[in-house]
């Protein structure tokens, strides 16, 4: 079954207080009573960024973006941007759980979980991002969930951060014999799943409450500027994880390249992107660039995984390439994050950087428009990283 019939498959009913497949595993603590939600406040727009911070950082405040005005619109669209046809291809929980936050009418997860960090949704809108963005990387990988050399034997594994738990069905599918669970700190994913599969709200940042030497795969995708402690975070890992067993992490680091310079660090707000983000997760304890210092390859390498292995992929943001590959994973890529891009940044950019909600429409009209520019070739590096617990472990 296709990712998304499944996800039209899903039942309207409620969850069944009973998970949809047996484990040995241990669930997670029930959270505790959620906090009242309550608006996120309004941050004050920030005066310039200071020359150290510029220097550091390279990001330009939002004042800059509202200076800069809206950008004019193409007369031509058809002839000169990628057009109109990319934006149209686009178990019973405690109730405390169901008590998201909520910010611009957009909610949040729940201060039941979380300690209230994370910064993406967790609505429809949302959750339809998440869905394209798991498409998107399978193109990327050619059609496989993974790159690690899984025997066909594998008993139990665990998907960190499932999201909608497309992933983790997709996975459960491929093993049917395979125990799967996929965690995540909202309750969306679909309760029609195969009977291989549960679900766990659980929050990797809090203690793990899952056995040692039982996961014969542990899987990681997307989960850069969420992780608070990412040395903490593998070494946990490589306790649950089964000797013999293989971990694997897919993720960006937020910059924006291109191979014949037509980002211009100092003039596109794509390029802005990177230095946004990392800024922001630097506020907060998070750290989003996972590529420049190997973090991924040396904190597994420092948990105590061998043969570990990298490969990057490159990921356009939208359909510039000639490729047929790379033409497809750039329309794919462009619908997940253009379909949303103010859910994706309020959190971030305004409460977080202060920017006012003016800037950010600002720079999203800016950013949209740089997307559709075929003279821009602007791509993303994925990293993929796996390794291997000891069998001597």
């Amino acid at each position: 079954m296709s990712s998304s019939a499944k996800r039209k498959a899903q039942s309207p009913a409620p969850r069944s207080a009973t998970p949809a497949a047996k484990s040995p595993t241990p669930a997670p603590e029930t959270p505790a009573a959620a906090k009242s939600p309550t608006p996120a406040p309004k941050s004050p727009t920030p005066g310039p960024a200071s020359p150290a911070a510029e220097r550091t950082t390279g990001f330009l405040p939002g004042s800059h973006w509202a200076e800069q005005g809206l950008p004019e619109e193409e007369e031509n669209d058809g002839d000169s941007t990628i057009g109109s046809d990319v934006e149209s291809s686009t178990a019973s929980i405690s109730s405390s759980i169901l008590k998201y936050r909520t910010m611009n009418g957009r909610t949040y997860h729940s201060d039941s979980v979380t300690d209230g960090e994370y910064w993406a949704p967790n609505d429809e809108k949302a959750n339809e991002v998440l869905d394209i963005f798991h498409h998107a990387m399978t193109i990327c990988l050619d059609g496989r969930l993974y790159d690690a050399p899984l025997p066909e034997n594998i008993e139990n594994a665990i998907d960190l951060g499932t999201g909608t738990g497309l992933w983790a069905i997709d996975f459960a599918d491929k093993f049917p014999n395979c125990n799967v669970i996929g965690t995540d700190i909202s309750p969306i994913q679909p309760s029609w799943v195969p009977p291989n599969v549960r679900f766990d709200i659980d929050d990797y940042n809090k203690e793990w409450t899952y056995k040692a030497d039982f996961f014969d795969f542990i899987h990681i995708r997307w989960l850069s500027s969420t992780v608070k402690d990412w040395s903490a975070f593998y070494k946990k890992a490589y306790e649950c994880c089964k000797p013999g067993g293989y971990i694997e992490h897919m993720d960006a680091s937020g910059t924006v390249l291109s191979d014949d310079g037509s980002v211009d660090n100092k003039v596109h707000a794509v390029a802005q992107w990177g230095p946004m983000w990392q800024e922001g997760g630097r506020k907060i304890g998070f750290e989003v660039d996972l590529h420049s210092n190997n973090r991924m390859e040396n904190a597994m390498k420092e948990a105590g995984f061998v043969n570990i292995v990298t490969k990057d992929y490159k990921v356009p943001l939208s359909p510039w390439s000639d490729d047929k590959k790379m033409h497809e994973l750039g329309m794919y890529f462009y619908a997940a994050i253009n379909s949303d891009l103010r859910g994706i940044l309020q959190f971030m950019f305004g409460t977080i950087m202060g920017w006012t909600d003016e800037e950010i429409s600002i720079y999203i009209k800016h950013f949209g428009k740089e997307l559709k520019d075929k003279d821009i070739h602007p791509y993303f590096i994925y990293r993929m990283v796996y390794g291997q617990k000891p069998l001597d472990a």
